[in-house]
């Protein structure tokens, strides 16, 4: 009987175990995960996971009754250390050899590390899984301190989830802006805005420069010589792909794990999906690495149809989303290389508008933010090819929905 692998019990790799199973595949499958929970949501870890309004099997992307349906040999808890691409096998950290017909890695990623001095204090942590947020946990109390170092989703998102538990937060940005590698000007200002509505204390051009402290953390300092007081410090400046598997099995990698349109890696019998990826995308014409669900989700269910025999190329648009205090941010597309931004709604005092991005008449992408209709319609315009004039999507007055016709 054939057997597939599926390494990282992520988003990718829940959807292509059941995508498998709704192509028919008649083989076994067995899912390696280093982590000893089922495949989980992320996306709630920074967020309500963290606030304490929903629990881990609230998150759980299926309950184990669907994996014993699925007849999925499950091995939680246990980290792959090696393949042997040329044997077909895959080693696992107690020994365990494992023969694979089909090898899925769907590692993800992890968060990028900081090196400073300080950094092996207790108190200080990263936010990527379950037992980071449960280590978090233990040092949130109303009127303790936290201080955010990185003001992009994470960090800020998490800001957000420990002001709601009633924190004093501190978000630190080395750049000169909050989301200043993701999203324009504009909509910077228009978080910046929203964070010290809601009592966190912002300051960009903050180089990090030490974490201050006996045993535990006590204070983070800046290149500036500022001091600023932390009972908890929570470290959000980006993520790095899960690659060391692949390079292990002698793959093509370059920032995340090269697969073609059918997600296979420069081996044939070793597919990938997923964060850790990287794949040229058809609608922008370029070579693009995405940390999204949406991504995950659509790119596993390519894995599933080529393990299957059904070559179906991968040619989504990226869409992604942020919850932060009432405020949905949705996007669709991807902003880079824009070159003017036209909004619609009140960007500078209300908490409702979309924003979409132009290279010259060309729409790039749309960020929705409590404006569900302009997420929906942007998706559309997009995966169409459709850029209506610029003072259509600007006039609030205009149906969104004929934006469709322009």
């Amino acid at each position: 009987m054939a057997r597939c692998v599926i390494v990282g019990a992520s988003h990718a790799a829940a959807q292509v175990v059941f995508s498998l199973r709704q192509l028919k595949y008649e083989g076994e499958i067995v899912l390696v995960g280093d982590e000893p929970y089922l495949p989980y949501n992320r996306p709630p870890l920074s967020k309500t996971f963290l606030s304490g309004d929903v629990s881990i099997d609230q998150i759980l992307i299926r309950p184990e009754k669907a994996y014993e349906k699925a007849e999925v040999t499950l091995k939680l808890g246990r980290r792959a250390i090696a393949v042997d691409a040329t044997a077909k096998e895959l080693t696992l950290d107690d020994g365990e050899v494992i023969p694979y017909d089909k090898l899925v890695l769907a590692t993800g990623s992890k968060a990028r590390q900081v090196s400073l001095p300080g950094s092996d204090l207790n108190g200080l942590h990263y936010l990527r899984t379950i037992e980071d947020v449960e280590a978090i946990r233990q040092r949130v109390a109303p009127g303790s301190r936290a201080v955010i170092v990185g003001g992009g989703y994470i960090g800020l998102e998490t800001a957000a989830a420990m002001r709601k538990l009633g924190m004093e937060v501190t978000v630190l940005e080395a750049m000169s802006r909050i989301l200043q590698r993701v999203t324009a000007p504009k909509l910077s200002e228009f978080y910046h805005r929203v964070h010290t509505e809601e009592g966190v204390s912002i300051h960009v051009d903050a180089m990090v420069s030490s974490i201050v402290g006996d045993k535990n953390v006590a204070a983070v300092t800046t290149a500036d010589g500022a001091e600023y007081p932390a009972d908890v410090v929570v470290v959000g400046i980006g993520i790095l792909p899960e690659v060391d598997l692949a390079e292990s099995a002698g793959v093509d990698v370059d920032n995340g794990i090269l697969v073609n349109e059918f997600a296979e890696t420069s081996n044939p019998d070793i597919l990938a999906c997923g964060d850790c990826t990287s794949h040229f995308n058809p609608i922008y014409q370029r070579q693009i690495r995405l940390e999204s669900v949406q991504n995950a989700v659509d790119q596993a269910k390519v894995v599933a149809a080529t393990i299957c025999g059904k070559r179906d190329a991968y040619s989504a648009l990226p869409w992604f989303w942020s919850d932060q205090y009432d405020i949905k941010l949705q996007i669709a597309g991807l902003s880079q290389g824009f070159d003017r931004v036209v909004v619609r709604g009140d960007i500078d005092a209300g908490r409702s508008f979309a924003a979409f991005y132009l290279l010259g008449d060309q729409l790039l992408a749309v960020d929705a933010v409590n404006r569900p209709q302009e997420f929906m319609i942007g998706r559309r315009l997009l995966s169409q090819g459709i850029s209506p004039p610029a003072e259509m999507l600007a006039d609030d007055g205009v149906d969104v929905k004929s934006l469709i016709n322009a």
